[in-house]
């Protein structure tokens, strides 16, 4: 007997749940879009200069944790 998307869907859903998670849904940038990569370029170059920028860098490699990472 042949099951609907629908069905296999919300069997799975269901079994998750009991599982104890939960969907989520979020949307992010479509970096597919074109003018995605100027636009990250763009921002980036507005923050090349930026002391709290490096302030924020310098902090996020001192705290780092590297252990592990190949």
């Amino acid at each position: 007997m042949s099951h609907s998307v629908r069905d296999r869907v919300n069997t799975y859903r269901a079994r998750m749940r009991r599982s104890g998670l939960r969907p989520v849904q979020i949307w992010v940038p479509d970096t597919r879009r074109p003018g995605f990569a100027e636009e990250c370029r763009r921002q980036s170059f507005m923050l090349h200069d930026d002391r709290q920028e490096a302030d924020l860098a310098d902090w996020l490699d001192q705290i780092a944790d590297y252990d592990g990472w190949q």
